[in-house]
């Protein structure tokens, strides 16, 4: 007679409360020693081969090679023997746990002379069961052994043992991955080719690096985006004056900018970021504005350190210079990093609007489309002007939509009056 006993996966240690199942390291009707790995597994932290403290015949393994597995979960059943002690490893001892090389946290192993202990099969049905099987399996104790045959896709169940009651050997592994392989027997019919699922392109460099800020971004902040059309005649016209003025020529990104910073002054809870860990909201005293740029290695956001302390003029020249050292790819990794506020001119790809996705850490961004000539209400008749789509992205966490439409439609005024805000700098 033969005791069917269930293990299930141990506590692995560390709060990890399951794993994955990598690999099975033992089939159904295959003789496991105690104390011998069963399946590989895959924790948050590490590889591991977990041992099975019964000897016996499996009769069931649960979970397919790829599946979460929770603890205290089945993995397989055994079928011990009658009067084998249940086949489990006897209790470790101080002197018995010196040869002990599987410990888990729940699950004692034995010495070497218990892991050495081949499974006896008493009359009945155990022997029955090990016995309908043509290719049984064959007694091989050595998790060394095993790995060496798989890693070498040698069938075990082909060798013959040249052990004690044909115990395979590592030895009878390395002979058998010496011998010559027999020649395969031809096909039939050629297979089908196999036709492409289509082009697979790596993630890697500034494409990886911006799939992975704009994932964490969507996965951490709970955004919302609202947006306004403004008239911007009088914006282009005041950018026009300025740079007939004479001295530095003045873009119209940089008239953005500093609209923006006179935002932030007003509003200054959008110039933040979020510690959930602290569960606080850090306020930050400088602007340090981030600009998106398209290159042809991807689309990269430079930064404006201090931009609330510079000119119009300021501002557009220092624009200038990062947005051709990022198109020249000679940017240095800290004017990529470290800013509190972003400023996304998508309008140079001639869209109207879009719903853009905060740069994390930080919690807003401003989006500004086409300046294109559209009909609109001027002074109480409709006019042509040129009417720009604004649209701004906060995380919901630093403000309600009180303040976020208040910063939005003060930029608004600012793009319609920009003579208004000149008065104020």
């Amino acid at each position: 007679m033969a005791v069917v006993r269930e293990f299930t996966l141990p506590d692995l240690g560390e709060g990890l409360t399951g794993a994955e199942i990598v690999r099975w390291l033992v089939q159904v009707g295959e003789v496991v020693a105690v104390d011998q790995p069963v399946v590989e597994v895959e924790t948050a932290k590490a590889m591991v081969d977990v041992p099975c403290p019964y000897g016996g015949v499996v009769t069931a393994r649960y979970g397919e090679e790829g599946a979460e597995v929770p603890v205290g979960a089945a993995l397989i059943t055994v079928a011990v023997p009658e009067g084998s002690d249940d086949g489990s490893a006897p209790p470790v001892t101080e002197s018995a746990a010196d040869g002990s090389g599987n410990v888990l946290v729940g699950y004692g192993t034995a010495g070497p002379a218990a892991r050495r202990r081949r499974v006896q099969l008493s009359p009945g049905p155990l022997r029955e069961t090990v016995a309908v099987a043509p290719a049984g399996p064959l007694p091989v104790i050595s998790p060394l052994v095993r790995r060496l045959a798989r890693e070498h896709d040698v069938d075990l169940r082909q060798l013959k043992g040249s052990g004690p009651e044909g115990l395979i050997l590592r030895a009878d592994v390395e002979r058998a991955v010496a011998a010559p392989a027999p020649a395969p027997e031809p096909a039939p019919t050629p297979a089908p080719a196999v036709a492409p699922e289509g082009e697979r392109v790596p993630l890697r460099g500034v494409r990886g690096a911006v799939a992975d800020k704009l994932a964490r971004s969507r996965r951490e902040i709970p955004d919302a985006t609202c947006w306004v059309d403004a008239d911007a005649t009088e914006l282009l016209a005041a950018r026009a004056a300025m740079n007939a003025a004479g001295g530095p020529k003045v873009s119209v990104l940089a008239l953005l900018a500093r609209i923006c910073t006179a935002a932030l002054a007003r509003f200054p809870e959008l110039n933040a970021t979020v510690d959930m860990e602290g569960r606080e909201i850090i306020r930050l005293p400088e602007v340090h504005l981030g600009f998106a740029a398209q290159t042809d290695r991807g689309l990269v956001v430079p930064v404006v350190r201090d931009a609330q302390t510079r000119t119009i003029e300021g501002l557009s020249e220092e624009i200038a210079r990062l947005t051709e050292a990022a198109r020249t790819g000679t940017l240095a990794p800290a004017q990529l990093t470290g800013g509190t506020f972003t400023l996304n001119n998508y309008g140079v790809f001639g869209v109207d609007g879009s719903t853009p996705i905060i740069n994390h850490p930080e919690a807003a961004m401003l989006g500004v489309g086409r300046i294109a000539p559209k009909p609109w209400v001027h002074q109480g008749e409709l006019a042509v002007r040129q009417v720009v789509q604004l649209s701004f992205t906060f995380d919901h966490r630093v403000c309600d939509g009180g303040t976020a439409g208040g910063f939005l439609r003060y930029v608004a005024d600012c793009v319609e009056q920009p003579l208004v805000l000149l008065r104020r700098l």
